[in-house]
């Protein structure tokens, strides 16, 4: 082992491919110098990202692979960022939380028996957390029924959680340690990945593009309830992967399971920047009839995958399948969705983390990054 390599702070992401994991490396690498950095994933990314770091292709399923692949790694790592998880069966399953649950079971059992250097796991969950306790945390606002959520509200009483899994895991794991941990919590993420099952941008932009490619009117299909109200939190990636370095790194994150809401912190709704995203777009917005109830994402565009792959190839882009961006249940669902999903970030501002996002400029940013990478026409 070289001695570089002791002396200097060392990363491991898991879910490295992903829509906060690339950030945490890019963030590390241009503000934090000093680290190197491990990543790992079962496949790599389509571009060449994976240059920037030591890339580890990785089944966390398999224990045997896992500690063959990690274990060399374990006396060196500082801190650890658990971005990933398995989406192969259905959340609130039984399936889903011992799939999760022996993800990361198998990292501790590689990484955890010779962690001399370990200072910090930061796990990242998200605002579902909250998702059953509507009734039991509702706040009146004017004219109008607003929900918060805080880091405080107590775990839902039924139904399965994974989240829940993984903290109590870590819990039992590192409690006997000094190793300190901690939880994120976004909401909607943001950001550019073609490893993503509920890829938000990429959903959308592939929806714009083939609006422009086909001639099509650019319509929010959904309820009119999350048209025209705030119902959930945006969490631009870049913000999500900042504050999981500032509670790694800051110092000021010194309980084990301290828990925050990782969300811009600016609400907003899709009526307000609806339009403003077909033009940066290019597409047709006609402001009497962009709002469509009757339209759903999974019956109109599920079978036009031929015309995604026309626009790859007009347009030069970086060879996907129309899965690996788009994930048209997804907006169904997130447009459609029946409870609101809002959530507090008093105490990430109290603790330190004071940065802000419009998730508007987060949307249209993320636009411009998928443009660069090739994901997207211009």
């Amino acid at each position: 082992m070289r001695r570089n390599e002791v002396d200097e702070n060392v990363a491991l992401i898991f879910g490295v491919t992903g829509l906060v994991g690339r950030e945490i490396v890019k963030t590390l690498l241009m503000s934090k110098p000093g680290w190197r950095i491990y990543g790992v994933a079962r496949n790599p990314e389509i571009n060449s990202m994976t240059k920037m770091y030591n890339f580890i292709s990785c089944d966390l399923l398999n224990a045997s692979e896992t500690k063959q692949r990690l274990s060399p790694l374990q006396d060196i790592v500082s801190h650890v960022f658990w971005v990933t998880w398995s989406g192969e069966f259905p959340l609130d399953t039984d399936e889903c939380c011992v799939q999760n649950k022996t993800m990361l079971m198998n990292a501790l059992d590689a990484i955890l028996p010779n962690a001399k250097r370990l200072k910090h796991f930061s796990l990242q969950t998200g605002m579902k957390h909250y998702v059953s306790l509507v009734e039991e945390t509702m706040a009146r606002g004017e004219g109008s029924s607003l929900y918060y959520y805080s880091e405080e509200c107590p775990r839902k009483s039924s139904g399965k959680n994974f989240y829940y899994v993984l903290e109590d895991l870590l819990k039992e794991k590192i409690t006997r340690s000094s190793v300190v941990w901690s939880v994120q919590r976004p909401g909607l993420l943001m950001g550019s990945s073609s490893r993503t099952l509920y890829n938000f941008m990429g959903s959308l932009c592939v929806y714009g593009a083939m609006c422009k490619y086909l001639n099509l009117p650019f319509v929010f299909g959904g309820t009119r309830e999350c048209w025209e109200e705030s119902y959930i939190d945006g969490s631009d990636s870049n913000l999500v992967a900042e504050q999981h370095i500032f509670a790694a790194t800051s110092g000021k994150v010194r309980e084990k399971g301290e828990a925050f809401n990782a969300i811009n912190g600016v609400g907003f709704t899709w009526k307000e920047i609806w339009p403003e995203i077909g033009k940066k777009l290019g597409v047709q917005v006609n402001e009497t009839t962009m709002f469509d109830e009757g339209f759903w994402f999974g019956r109109e565009m599920v079978e036009r995958k031929h015309v995604w792959d026309e626009i790859v190839v007009k347009e030069k882009l970086v060879r996907t399948e129309i899965e690996d961006l788009a994930n048209w249940y997804f907006l169904d669902a997130l447009f459609r969705c029946p409870f609101k999903l809002l959530g507090k970030r008093e105490k990430v501002d109290r603790f330190g983390f004071k940065r802000k996002y419009r998730t508007l400029d987060s949307v249209l940013y993320w636009i411009d990054v998928m443009r660069d990478e090739k994901l997207i026409p211009l």
